[in-house]
């Protein structure tokens, strides 16, 4: 299936690593060129700038002036087509909503949430002036199932999904369309890493990293396909939704989660 994508211009956040930088290849193998914004590079990122398909931005996303930094190199390339929202962190809290600060929730705020927010603001312009474009942003499971160890965390990815359709609203006569995605747990260094959610977990708990991964698995039912989904199971779907063969999608909410989710 051809996506139409070959000579669009994207810009993604968060692409060093794992879904970001799934996205990012994918886009690459389709065609197109993209910035890649992240507070660090990777080996992966480095090949494909050296190859030319893409220009490397380091940037603090939480930050009020890095996302507009970041959107205005889709410059050079003479416009932009594409955003992918898809920075973002999870700290857990197992101390509990009482023992989460002021500056613990603004930091969560303003990664996941208000880094969104900046970069889509700096990009809309740019889509208007190119006649129209995409914008896909990465939310999570934890917005419809918020749970006590990541409250700020499922509150602000609540929050992005709200904006989501809000903007698809608004942009939607312009020819903007506004998508979100929901992982459930995917097998990236954030899940799986020594020092990712579940090692985290582990140390919690007071259980192996065995233990703690299988949790997660066996959680609220446990996933219907046994496994957690693949970065690049993610970056197709983004990639669909970005391209004319999605094209009365907007305002919609993508749940990929391998079933974990059971409820209606």
């Amino acid at each position: 299936m051809d996506l139409g994508l070959s000579g669009k211009v994207a810009v993604v956040t968060g692409a060093s690593k794992g879904i970001g930088l799934a996205i990012t290849q994918e886009l690459v193998a389709e065609g197109a060129r993209v910035i890649a914004g992240s507070r660090s590079s990777s080996p992966e990122l480095d090949e494909l700038v050296a190859a030319g398909s893409v220009l490397f931005e380091s940037v603090d996303l939480s930050t009020p002036d890095a996302p507009a930094r970041l959107v205005a190199r889709a410059a050079e390339w003479g416009g932009l087509d594409i955003l992918v929202n898809n920075v973002g962190a999870v700290t857990f809290r197992f101390e509990g909503f009482l023992a989460i600060t002021d500056e613990e929730w603004l930091d969560t705020i303003n990664l996941s949430f208000l880094a969104a927010v900046r970069t889509t603001r700096a990009a809309i312009p740019l889509l208007v002036e190119r006649g129209g474009g995409n914008v896909v942003t990465i939310g999570s499971v934890n917005a419809f199932l918020p749970d006590p160890p990541v409250v700020d965390y499922s509150a602000a990815k609540a929050a992005v999904w709200n904006l989501s359709k809000s903007l698809s609203k608004e942009f939607g006569d312009r020819n903007i369309r506004f998508n979100t995605i929901s992982p459930g747990p995917v097998a990236t260094q954030l899940w799986l890493g020594e020092n990712g959610v579940a090692a985290t977990a582990a140390k919690n708990l007071g259980v192996d990293f065995e233990t703690a991964r299988d949790t997660v698995v066996a959680s609220q039912g446990g996933f219907s396909t046994g496994r957690f989904t693949q970065p690049g199971e993610v970056a197709d779907l983004v990639l669909l939704l970005a391209s004319n063969r999605a094209g009365n999608v907007t305002g919609s909410d993508f749940l990929i989660d391998g079933g974990l989710i059971k409820t209606l």
